[in-house]
Order: C-alpha cells, then sequence, then structure tokens
C-alpha cells in the first residue's frame, strides 16, 4: 500500500488540472470494476456489482495550488492565485511545481498578511519566461515514511482515493450493492465533482472518503480524534449533519468487524458528503475519515494503521447488504 501511497501523493494535479492522477488512478482500478466512465466534468466513476442498493464512494483526486496571473518584468518573479484555500502562514519558502515539471520557489516581502505580498521564483538568471500567465501548480515534496507516519503533500485526499482503490481489490468485483467509486474533481474549489456525480449516479446513500484534523498536536484544538486510533466516522461538520441510519451502520459495522474506530465531531471544513447529501431529493450520506495533521500543508501527516482501518470499514461496509433505501 505504502508504494501506491507515494504514487499518488507525488502526482501532480491542482483542482481542474487532474487528467494526470486521473490516468494513474485508471490504470490501477482498470481491472478492479464492472464499467468505468469519465464524466464530462473529469469524474472517474467506476461501478462494482449490479442490482440491490446503490451506494456511491467519494473520495477527491485533486488538490490545492496555485495558478500564475502575472510576470514582473524582466525577474523571474510571478504573482499567483490560490487554487483551494492556502494557509498564508505556510507559503514562504514552499516549492511549487508546473504541469512543465518547472519548479518555483514562493517568496514573501511585506508581512505575508495578503496573499499579493508572495511570489513565486523561477528565475534562471537569464531572461527567458518559463512560466507563462494561466499557468497551474502544485506543492512539490516526495513521500517520508516514518514508522507508521506517511508525511507528504495532497494527503487530502489521495489517501482516501488509497482507501478507495484498496477496497475495490478486497471487493474483487463482488458486491451485493450496486457500488459507484467516484474519484472526484474540484472538491477544493467548491466540491464540484461530487455535485455532478451525484446527480448522475442518485445513489441511495453516500459515502464521502476524506482526511479530518486531529486533537494531538501540541496545544491543538480539543477534538476526540488522534492518529493511530482508527477510522474516524463522522458525526457532524459545518456542512453535514450525519443521518443516525448512517452513523449507526458504520459503527454497528466497526465494533461487528472488531475494527479500530473515532467518532469524529470536526469544527471546520466539510467533504464531498455534504453534496451527495443534497442531491435529487436527498442522499442519507456519512463519511468515513482518515485522521490527518498539518492539513493543506506540504507535510500533510497520517498514520498507516488508521488507513488499514479505513479500508478495512468501507470494505465491510460493500461486501455486505447495505440498509438503504431507509423508509421514514
Amino acid at each position: 500500500m505504502i508504494e501506491l501511497i507515494k504514487k499518488l501523493t507525488e502526482a501532480w494535479g491542482p483542482s481542474g488540472y487532474e487528467h494526470h492522477i486521473r490516468a494513474l488512478i485508471q490504470a490501477e482500478v482498470a481491472n478492479l470494476a464492472d464499467e468505468i466512465i469519465t464524466d464530462p466534468l473529469g469524474n472517474l466513476i467506476c461501478r462494482v456489482g449490479k442490482g440491490g442498493s446503490k451506494v456511491m464512494v467519494s473520495a477527491h483526486m485533486d488538490e490545492i495550488g496555485i495558478m500564475a496571473t502575472f510576470t514582473e518584468p524582466h525577474s523571474g518573479f510571478l504573482r499567483f492565485d490560490q487554487i483551494g484555500g492556502l494557509n498564508k502562514h505556510n507559503l514562504r519558502g514552499n516549492r511549487v511545481k508546473f504541469e512543465d515539471g518547472t519548479i518555483g520557489v514562493v517568496g514573501m516581502q511585506g508581512t505575508g498578511e495578503a496573499l499579493t505580498d508572495f511570489y513565486v521564483d523561477v528565475d534562471g538568471g537569464d531572461d527567458i519566461t518559463r512560466v507563462p500567465q494561466g499557468s497551474p501548480a502544485g506543492f512539490w515534496r516526495e513521500l517520508d515514511v516514518r514508522g507508521n507516519r506517511l508525511v507528504n503533500k495532497a494527503m487530502d485526499d489521495r489517501i482516501g482515493c488509497v482507501v478507495a482503490i484498496e477496497a475495490m481489490r478486497r471487493l474483487n468485483k463482488k458486491s451485493p450493492n450496486e457500488v459507484y467509486f467516484v474519484f472526484s474533481v474540484q472538491e477544493e474549489v467548491g466540491l464540484r465533482g461530487a455535485k455532478t456525480a451525484a446527480t448522475r449516479v442518485n445513489p441511495d446513500v453516500g459515502i464521502a472518503l476524506d482526511v479530518t484534523a486531529t486533537g494531538d498536536e501540541a496545544h491543538a484544538r480539543k477534538m476526540a480524534v488522534a492518529l493511530g486510533k482508527g477510522a474516524a466516522i463522522k458525526i457532524h461538520d459545518p456542512g453535514l449533519v450525519v443521518p443516525p441510519s448512517v452513523i449507526n451502520w458504520m459503527v454497528g459495522r466497526a465494533e461487528a468487524d472488531n475494527i479500530p474506530y473515532q467518532r469524529e465531531l470536526l469544527s471546520g471544513g466539510t467533504t464531498d458528503a455534504s453534496a451527495i447529501q443534497v442531491a435529487g431529493w436527498g442522499v442519507p450520506s456519512g463519511c468515513i475519515s482518515i485522521p490527518c495533521r498539518y492539513i493543506h500543508t506540504v507535510s500533510e501527516t497520517v498514520d498507516l494503521r488508521d488507513v488499514q482501518a479505513c479500508v478495512d470499514l468501507l470494505t465491510g461496509l460493500l461486501a455486505n447488504p447495505a440498509p438503504f433505501p431507509v423508509e421514514l
């Protein structure tokens, strides 16, 4: 699994430019689904099984990044705008990678309170314009393995994609449900891929796979989620109140299969589940979350044991008949 995590987290794919990461994922799942399509927005949708409850599982492929907006004359310095939510306190000195492989370094002038205080240095000591305006870039790092802890950029949400792929391997195209694994686009800029995919699939129940914050950092927020303690089953976030039927379904499976789990109540941010829940006439939706430190930095940190627990939980849910739709 570590090799897959390395391959996906190091891949390039800011929001709206997911074609490279989509090709990598499609190669991984080519023999694991009964049907695979790419929709007009770029979502990769993989069906496993036919008949039974329709379950949509969504993990987003995109990552945060930047877009070059202006080149300072004769300097090799680029002004940029953000793609997704950037934390300005973590920008200075980071490296970004453009699609053609050009590496830039984020510099800062002034206080760093505004995005306009930052620029990207692609200066080669000459007057060559290496990066045209409108060019997107993702942040650049390589995977670091530290015992059970894995550190890299884009764990949000390539680690969710890994969980989906590993569950597909375990299912081996066998499920009593009709499962749609969606590797969605443009989550970081407004959950756009999940919205269109949910309209297409029209599921009976939705499951998002995404990272969540933890409460185990030094002087951390008060949050009962920690690395190494198991899969995080979402109860609530600002965009989603998980129905009791979905919580009970997930908790019941975790307890039946002796899978370590935590209850997640997140005070900031949301996931594809908040888009799935309002598709059509409404879809009961929840989220299996991978605990992660330092979200939206180049050093997002997860625990391999939690990742495995999420794979086990998702596989267990999909290998048994889903109790949906629920009659109210």
